[in-house]
């Protein structure tokens, strides 16, 4: 459990979904799903948690949420993952 007065955070831990915090990326990961082979990997690195498997069993992911780190994309062993910059 955490104690809640020692820790230094701007938010409630787990409140992703109530911060979209996309709108201030200046890159974002676009997913080539014929290269996915749907391991998985993008959804585990991410610090997010917005990486998704689709009906079709590949993986997507949130924009509204993503932060634009770029780990998906880094750590992708199939680089089907390309960060791409923003266009706002």
């Amino acid at each position: 459990m955490i104690d809640k007065k020692n820790v230094c955070l701007s938010c409630e831990p787990g409140s992703m979904t109530a911060n979209k915090t996309g709108s201030w990326r200046t890159y974002m990961p676009v997913f080539d799903h014929s290269k996915c082979i749907a391991c998985g990997t993008c959804d585990r690195v991410c610090p997010e948690g917005i990486c998704y498997k689709t009906k079709d069993g590949k993986y997507d992911n949130d924009l509204e949420y993503c932060k634009g780190c770029g780990m998906c994309a880094e750590e992708c062993p199939v680089k089907c993952i390309k960060m791409i910059k923003e266009e706002k």
